[in-house]
């Protein structure tokens, strides 16, 4: 046989003949000679449909198959295959794998746990007293439940093999359940032929090890998936037995078949079909890995194996052990991973000092290193997500973030898990033209929108690592991480579980990996940056560098000189735009909201179509005020492994950005105690309520005032809709005014 790409006769196991009709039977042998496999190929898989195999009829059907100018190929077999799950193991496909298959592809790397070498095999043991009827009730009653329905075969006829005769089962009896078949069995005084059918000590006999409905023998009679079968004739009994048990198999019952093999029922415990191939796929790769070539055919859950208790050509079907290995599948699951954990070798340290130490180049400069990992907190509305967004951005095009240089820009992975793909791309679009500085390299990022489609980060972790092995991502955002939280988020170990993914991709994928976490409740400023995190402690322990965003306590007055700011440079940016000729504005008019809006009022007057421009230059101005006053503060702290503490960071956040102002360094944080928090609170109340009359009696007066002049006090009185002893009281806590005469004035302009 020529070599093939994919061994299709692999690929039968996943077929089963049974279920096929007339045609889709043809087809495979058609497909198989026209790939020129044989057509003994065939007629052993055809025989796996017993009630309908019928001796000679493959052969006369391959001998009409004599080409086609459509050809039926090995395609069919592969089509079918998938049809009822197999996978192929390809790291270049982007479809061809799940959680468990991307695992099972990746035993190839290792997973070779006994030295095939120095087996010597050992010794199996027949029963001392033959006790046929002890034989089939320990059978049964170990592998099922009295209720469940069973099914055996006890009669077969001669299929001849090449040069000699094989005995092939029947259908045999499959509406019994285990029960009656015990409570007959006990009551036969030792007479199996009364219960089962009388023996053929040439066959033997056969039995299904999982439970079925009743009402047919394939593996859509399956109810439950608890068993698999190995068997293997490649090594001798002894040597099969050695490595069943030294592999530590959870298998139920271990029966020497009366041949050349053991049959280890194992327990595997599948919740459904599909989980069921892959843990069995997994079995069989690891049994493989160590020695025992397994006879591929046994993968289906309706197989046949051995029921001991009967004769074949002389030599008993017996039970060489029952529970023994591991507990079930789960543990041995994890025993066998614990013995190939792939950890490096320990290092000695002799030569040090013998050549300078590399270390992993900084990605975000003095915050973090290329390969590590990140964890930024924050409470609801900090802005998390679009950090992360900027910083991808930044990452990308090499541009700095929050003031830190981005020393190597590169491709960037971001995994979005919260927000629709369309509201994402928008949000990408949004801070790249809030920034303003083009959009040159945004190929390097890929968005990954699993919004819906998320899995516990345990699943979703091989998942990422195989779409991302090739696309030498310099770091990998995932936002927001409570998506796919596994545990429970208070418990240490379950959260050690939980980031030990995020240390696996940074180390497969040779990248920065870096997330979101939120904050605990109360307030934080009197908590290290560390401490702020909600849930267990791990999650301060576990990143290399965590940067921590805080409120800050804006008062009235300074959202009055952002205003200002804003304001002021609005109307500069339009003086510029409209009348660029105009060079009136001086450095000091610059920081004057009266004085630019006296020189956009005298440049843009010149124009035909000012009332026009000045309405919407006027709606620029509300929309500037409105981000202004929709703008909250933030402080960024951190805490790193590598790099010693960086000075905090402020910034608004101001939709969809943070901006930078070290003008907010001097704010203090709030803590959590509770006399100092009231106290401040009734202090800030004071203070806001204070600064909010003395602003409204400034604008009244600048309303009022003509070129900076006195202003009747009864005047600004019913401006301001108060009383004039009320006025007298805001002006006596004013620095800004005073009062004489009926008059109020500025303090420094009474002479005026």
């Amino acid at each position: 046989m020529e070599e093939h790409k994919l061994n299709l006769l692999e690929l039968l196991d996943y077929i089963d003949p049974a279920m096929l009709n007339y045609q889709e039977w043809i087809n495979v042998g058609m497909a198989l000679k026209y790939e020129g496999y044989s057509v003994n190929d065939w007629d052993n898989w055809s025989q796996r449909d017993g009630a309908r195999y019928h001796d000679g009829e493959t052969e006369r059907k391959w001998n009409t198959f004599d080409g086609s100018t459509k050809p039926v190929t090995g395609a069919t077999i592969t089509q079918l295959a998938k049809d009822n799950g197999w996978k192929p193991y390809s790291a270049d496909s982007n479809d061809s794998f799940d959680w468990g298959d991307s695992f099972v592809a990746s035993i190839d790397k290792g997973y070779q746990l006994i030295n095939k070498d120095y087996i010597d095999g050992e010794k199996v043991l027949p029963p001392k007293t033959w006790n046929p009827v002890k034989q089939i009730t320990d059978y049964i009653e170990t592998l099922f439940s009295a209720d469940d329905i069973i099914s055996y075969v006890n009669d077969g006829y001669k299929h001849e093999q090449g040069d000699h005769e094989k005995w092939l089962p029947n259908r045999g009896v499959y509406t019994k359940t285990a029960g009656q078949i015990i409570d007959e069995l006990r009551k036969s005084n030792g007479d199996v032929g009364m219960v089962l059918g009388d023996p053929n000590v040439e066959m033997g006999a056969w039995i299904r090890f999982n439970p079925l409905d009743g009402k047919g023998i394939t593996n859509e009679n399956v109810v439950d998936y608890r068993y698999s079968l190995v068997e293997s004739d490649s090594m001798s009994i002894e040597q099969q037995y050695e490595v069943l048990k030294k592999l530590e198999l959870p298998i139920a019952v271990l029966v020497h078949s009366g041949g050349k093999s053991l049959h280890a029922i194992v327990k595997v415990d599948a919740q459904n079909y599909p989980q069921y191939q892959e843990r069995v796929d997994y079995l069989y790769k690891i049994v493989e890995k160590n020695g025992l070539k397994i006879d591929r055919q046994n993968k289906n859950p309706s197989r046949l194996t051995r029921l001991p208790g009967f004769e074949r050509n002389g030599k008993k079907q017996y039970i060489v052990d029952k529970n023994i290995g591991q507990a079930n599948w789960d543990e041995w699951k994890e025993y066998i991973e614990d013995l190939n954990d792939n950890l490096p070798e320990m290092e000695n340290m002799a030569g040090l000092f013998d050549k300078p130490i590399e270390l992993a180049p900084e990605l975000i400069g003095g915050v973090l290193r290329q390969g590590h990992k990140m964890l930024i907190a924050g409470p609801s509305k900090a802005g998390k997500s679009f950090a992360l967004i900027e910083l991808a951005i930044s990452i990308a095009e090499g541009w700095s973030w929050f003031g830190f240089p981005i020393n190597h820009p590169g491709r960037v992975l971001y995994v979005n898990l919260e927000l629709d793909d369309r509201s994402a791309s928008k949000r990408f679009v949004d801070i790249y033209n809030q920034l303003g500085r083009g959009h040159q390299n945004v190929k390097n990022i890929d968005v990954w929108n699993l919004r819906g489609k998320t899995s516990p980060m345990d699943k979703l972790t091989p998942k990422l690592i195989r779409r991302a092995a090739k696309q030498n991502y310099t770091a990998v955002i995932i936002d927001p991480i409570y998506k796919v939280l596994t545990g429970d988020e208070n418990n240490a170990h379950d959260m050690s579980i939980f980031v030990n993914q995020f240390d696996r991709i940074a180390t497969e994928l040779n990248c920065s990996v870096i997330y979101a976490h939120h904050h605990s409740k109360g307030a934080q400023g009197g908590k290290n940056s560390m401490d702020r995190s909600s849930g267990s402690g791990v999650f301060a322990r576990d990143p290399d560098a965590i940067l921590d965003l805080i409120e800050l306590p804006v008062t009235e007055d300074r959202y009055i000189f952002k205003e200002n700011e804003v304001v002021c440079e609005l109307y500069n940016q339009a003086i510029k735009h409209y009348v660029p000729s105009y060079d009136r504005v001086g450095p000091d008019d610059r920081f004057s909201k009266k004085q630019m809006k006296h020189h956009l009022m005298s440049a843009i007057n010149t124009l035909d179509n000012s009332q026009e421009i000045l309405k919407y230059i006027d709606e620029q101005k509300q929309k500037a005020i409105q981000s202004v006053r929709q703008a909250t503060a933030w402080r960024l702290e951190g805490t790193l492994r590598e790099f010693p503490k960086f000075k905090p960071v402020n910034a608004w956040f101001r939709y969809p950005i943070h901006v930078l102002d070290e003008t907010l360094q001097d704010i203090k944080l709030e803590d959590d105690n509770p006399k100092e928090k009231w106290k401040k609170s009734v202090q800030k109340s004071n203070q806001n309520r204070s600064e909010k009359t003395q602003q409204e009696l400034e604008e009244a007066f600048n309303v009022l005032s003509v070129d900076g002049g006195p202003v009747e006090l009864m005047e600004v009185a019913n401006y301001l809709d108060i009383k004039k002893t009320a006025l007298y009281n805001r002006i006596k806590r004013s620095q800004k005014f005073k009062s004489d005469s009926g008059y109020i004035y500025k303090s420094n302009n009474k002479d005026n």
